[in-house]
């Protein structure tokens, strides 16, 4: 199967203003956050990409946009499924304001059980993702081969939530993940399980060109070997 690589948006204003931005629109990457897409293309350097798919929220678009100039036979395809989770009247609203929510215990506890007021469910926000991720792979696969690599530009929790699903998690345990702005996490799916090969990259990626996802690795896998130093 053809990998993937997930990469968060930069660095945003929401961030650092400590908002739950949400799907509140306007929210651009901060200074940082362009220096950090500014810096992509070249972490990427060297690394073929099929297709380039974003969530349709303007932090992501801000984050491709250095690698879209210096890859312009690239174009990003817009998927509403890898949007921000739907916080509804959480959204915009200070997280320092939001931790006296009975519900925020809910949401870092037992996110399964989650739902925002006038939102979505984290589990609808999960299942959405998933099939955006599966769905996107294989058509990737079936199009450029087993052999392609390709990008999604998505959110903190969305990542987090794909991540959790591949390492067959249950959903309840995905905060203890992090994914830090502008890092990349590469998920290798096969016919019988996924392979986590990235988490929360935010140095080189060049050992993925070769082979782009650590094929020799996961094909052990695939037959029940264990790679060599995975016992450790």
């Amino acid at each position: 199967m053809a990998t993937l690589l997930l990469v968060r948006h930069g660095r945003s204003t929401a961030n650092t203003s400590g908002l739950l931005a949400g799907r509140t629109p306007g929210v651009a990457l901060d200074a940082e956050g362009a220096a950090q897409a500014a810096a992509l293309p070249a972490r990427l350097a060297g690394l073929p990409l099929a297709a380039v798919v974003s969530s349709p929220l303007q932090r992501c678009a801000e984050t491709l946009a250095p690698l879209l100039r210096e890859r312009p036979e690239l174009r990003a395809a817009t998927e509403e499924r890898i949007s921000e989770c739907d916080y509804g009247e959480w959204s915009g609203r200070p997280l320092a304001e939001l931790t006296g929510e009975p519900l925020m215990t809910t949401v870092q506890q037992h996110p399964s059980a989650a739902a925002f007021p006038g939102g979505e469910s984290m589990r609808a926000m999960q299942q959405r993702s998933v099939d955006a991720a599966r769905e996107w792979d294989a058509s990737v696969e079936r199009e450029h081969g087993p052999e392609a690599a390709f990008l999604m530009c998505s959110h903190g929790d969305i990542i987090k939530s794909i991540v959790a699903d591949a390492l067959g998690m249950h959903f309840d345990l995905f905060q203890r993940i992090a994914v830090a702005p502008c890092s990349v996490t590469a998920i290798r799916y096969t016919r019988h399980r996924p392979f986590l090969l990235r988490l929360g990259e935010t140095g080189e990626l060049g050992s993925l060109v070769a082979g782009p996802a650590s094929a020799s690795d996961t094909e052990a896998g695939e037959r029940g070997v264990a790679p060599v130093g995975g016992g450790a």
